[in-house]
Formats: C-alpha cells, structure tokens, sequence
C-alpha cells in the first residue's frame, strides 16, 4: 500500500509543484546471448543526494534557493495571510542576475611528474594572454576571479588577471581537477579507480553546489564572474547546471583557454551563452591537451 502511494504521489507531484518524488534508473546496455541488450539499474553515487527529476523536468528548486521553499510556514501556529506571505517570499526573491564565466586553464606540460612541475608552456601563456584580452574587451565589470589551487589554473590566473586590474583573486582546492562521476558511455581511454570518482564527484559536485546558484537576495546589481579551474570540472558544471544527465559530462569538449559563460536568472532559470568558446584566437593557437 505505501508503495502504491508513492507511486501515485509521483504521477501526481507536490502541491504548488515545487517539489517531486521520481522514480529513476539508467539503463546500460549489457549484451546477452541473442545478441539484444539487457538493461540494468546503475545506482547514482551516495554524495549525489536525492534523486534528481527526470529527463525534460525542470526542477526550480535545484539550488534550494526556491522563495518559497525557505518561507517556514511552520514558524507559527497559523499560517499567515497572502499579505504577509508575499512580504516574506520577496525577502527571499533573488534580483539581479549572475553572469559566471568559467575558463579552462591555457596549455601546460602534460609529462611533467609532479603537479607544481605542471606548468604553461609558451603557447599556453600566449592562450592566457588571448583569453585575458577577450574579457577586458567585454567591457564588463567583473566581481572577482575564484581559480583552482593547481599550478596551470594559478598560472593562467596570473596572466589573465593581468588584463583585468582591481579584480580580486580567490584560491580553492573545490576547483581542481578530477574525476566528477562516471562517464557514460565509457571510454577505454581513461578508466579512474572507483575510489577517485568517489573522493573528487563530492568535492567537485560541492564546487557546483557552492558556486552555482541564483543570486543571494541581498544582491541588488548583476555580478559578472570569473572562475578559471579545468575541463573535467566545467563541463560537470555545465551539465549540472543545465540539469542534463551529469554522466554525460565526457561528450563535451573544451579548448585550452576557452571561456563557457553561464548565466543564472533570479528566478532560478539557467542559460548557456557560449561553451567552450576560443573564436578570439587565431586557429594557430588553439589547443586541447
């Protein structure tokens, strides 16, 4: 009986449609004798979290920033008034808009062993240097850069923040690279350890969780933002963001230096302006190593 319950509570939804119960698997192909494909449930990782809606469902609520989500209609014994109600879902309504430009790093030496060793090579500093004078060129007034820790994102910080004087520097180990969650369909190339996937899916879907999101409400003016880390890391975001399956990260490609540019509405609505652009290089330097 609670089984059926929740079943129909699913068809159904919550009251006022700001929140859902799905039920969802992912079916992999796995051949049997006859050669058709047998589909087996792959369970998402624990750090994941509740079970995200499923395809073409868009959830408001996805950085549980949602008005009326934080209004605690519980704080008293009787629930208030539309008035009052509407008083305390504005305090909560974001205004303005975020504009997150996220950069993937400039090229480096791939063969070095260590990761300080890991350092832009002559053509990646020009790629910083391309990518920093693209941004000046915009003419916006960015809020601040937030980079990775590691020494290709600080390097390619180093140089592009050269071309926009006055804008605070931030470091974070939330930014490094990894291995956000197993890709799909998978790659022979590049097979992680199960253990990596464990340790760097949670610490980068915290970046996400930190980093991406409405407006606070307190924010009265768009921000314009700077985060420069790497390609893993981006196009996780990207599709976290987005809300597309997130195991699909790996279809995306970037360039060295490319700028991909988010943009987050106040309503909790999100958009793709560009993905992994570098049309402001000439095609001599561009680069994906």
């Amino acid at each position: 009986m609670a089984f059926r319950q929740a079943l129909q509570l699913a068809a159904c939804g919550l009251a006022g449609g700001s929140a859902a119960v799905f039920f969802s698997a992912v079916a992999v192909g796995k051949t049997r004798a006859g050669g058709d494909a047998e589909p087996r449930v792959v369970e998402p990782p624990a750090w994941a979290g509740a079970a995200r809606p499923g395809p073409g469902v868009w959830d408001p609520n996805w950085d549980r920033r949602e008005p009326l989500s934080l209004v605690n209609l519980r704080k008293r014994n009787l629930e208030p008034g539309e008035e009052e109600l509407a008083s305390r879902l504005d305090h909560y309504k974001a205004k303005a808009t975020r504009h997150i430009f996220l950069i993937r790093h400039s090229q480096y030496h791939v063969d070095a062993s260590l990761e300080k060793d890991r350092t832009l090579t002559p053509l990646g500093r020009e790629q910083a240097e391309l990518t920093g004078l693209r941004l000046a060129s915009l003419g916006l007034k960015f809020n601040k850069i937030v980079h990775s820790s590691m020494t290709r994102a600080t390097e390619t910080t180093d140089i592009i923040s050269k071309h926009l004087p006055g804008v605070c520097k931030v470091s974070t180990d939330l930014l490094r690279e990894g291995a956000p969650i197993e890709p799909d369909p998978p790659v022979s190339h590049w097979k992680p350890e199960a253990v990596q996937y464990y340790e760097d899916g949670a610490r980068i879907e915290a970046a996400f969780r930190n980093y991406i999101h409405r407006a606070d409400a307190k924010q009265q003016e768009d921000s314009y933002e700077i985060f420069i880390c790497h390609a893993n890391v981006i196009r996780y975001i990207v599709c976290r963001a987005l809300q597309f399956p997130p195991e699909g990260w790996l279809r995306l490609s970037l360039n060295n230096g490319s700028i991909t540019h988010l943009v987050v509405r106040p309503d909790g609505r999100v958009a793709l302006r560009t993905l992994g652009d570098t049309g402001f290089m000439p095609p001599d330097k561009i680069s994906r190593s």
